[in-house]
């Protein structure tokens, strides 16, 4: 697999008249390229994985993978309540060429930590690529803890951690696991580049479907162990996190694409299009970094 580093982008999945608009999803991989970044992932929870069928699925992996055509990694968000579902899902991604697999862990179902790493080391074993892990408790209803990551770590196709609790405690016990082998990446924006400076090898991020270059600016600063520019960056992007999380993912990033002429702003139901209320803070953020110039201009 090549190499997973700095900014990797969990991509939306923009719909038109109820199907995967691959018009609106090429501009937005176009978009992310041109901007620097340096992986993507389809149908994770920001793509709305939960509201795809399997042919959408793979209709819009096999065809994010010909458009990058090997230029970055491409994930591939493969992740059920279920291991044999996993399993089958993630059989899938690789048949049609993903690099590897981002895997969250199940959700609903509330599996104890053995439960977890049975399901990991299984998926793993039988999945045919390499896959991340990816720990988000808010949205999962269950955490799993370093202790178990701790146990995992050493397998062959298990590459690495998205970790969404961001915490300091956390983000250091992860880290004292990570390995030539094994990356932590965090999953949280807002406190990605303080994890990025304390060792973490990137961060899959939402806010960077909207601001590429700032993201790829900001984890190549973190990277670089430049503090005052990976802090000054992530101070720009602060505004942009706090309307990210005004509404839950991905309405209000589908919005913002939506701004800079990146598909329609409607997820699929249960979920409902940006409230009223939040759009012109929303065209405020655009404005104060120049997204829409960088946009419309093909600017990095």
């Amino acid at each position: 697999m090549k190499k997973l580093v700095g900014s990797i982008c969990a991509l939306a999945t923009p719909f038109r008249d109820d199907a995967p608009d691959l018009t609106a999803f090429g501009a937005l991989i176009d978009y992310q390229l041109a901007g620097g970044t340096q992986a993507l992932v389809v149908a994770g929870s920001t793509g709305e994985a939960h509201a795809l069928s399997e042919s959408e699925f793979d209709r819009l992996l096999a065809f994010c993978i010909e458009r990058v055509g090997g230029r970055v990694p491409v994930l591939a968000g493969t992740g059920t309540a279920n291991t044999h579902k996993t399993i089958l899902a993630t059989r899938r991604a690789a048949a049609l060429g993903a690099d590897a697999a981002l895997i969250v862990t199940p959700y609903y179902v509330r599996p104890t930590q053995e439960g977890l790493f049975r399901h990991f080391s299984l998926v793993a074993d039988e999945a045919g690529i390499p896959i991340v892990l990816y720990n988000v408790p808010s949205r999962t209803g269950c955490d799993m803890l370093p202790e178990t990551v701790a146990c995992l770590a050493g397998h062959e196709r298990i590459a690495g951690i998205k970790e969404a609790v961001g915490d300091v405690a956390r983000v250091s016990a992860l880290l004292a696991l990570q390995t030539p082998d094994f990356s932590v990446f965090s999953g949280d924006d807002p406190t990605c580049a303080q994890a990025m400076l304390a060792g973490a090898r990137g961060v899959v991020s939402v806010a960077a479907n909207a601001a590429p270059a700032a993201m790829r600016a900001l984890c190549d600063a973190a990277l670089h162990r430049d503090d005052s520019g990976a802090k000054r960056v992530d101070a720009e992007l602060a505004d942009l996190y706090v309307l990210l999380s005004a509404e839950p993912n991905p309405i209000p990033v589908k919005w913002l694409l939506h701004e800079l002429g990146l598909g329609s702003p409607e997820p699929r139901l249960p979920l409902l299009t940006l409230t009223a209320g939040h759009r012109a803070r929303a065209r405020q953020v655009l404005d104060a970094l120049h997204l829409v110039q960088q946009r419309h201009s093909g600017a990095a």
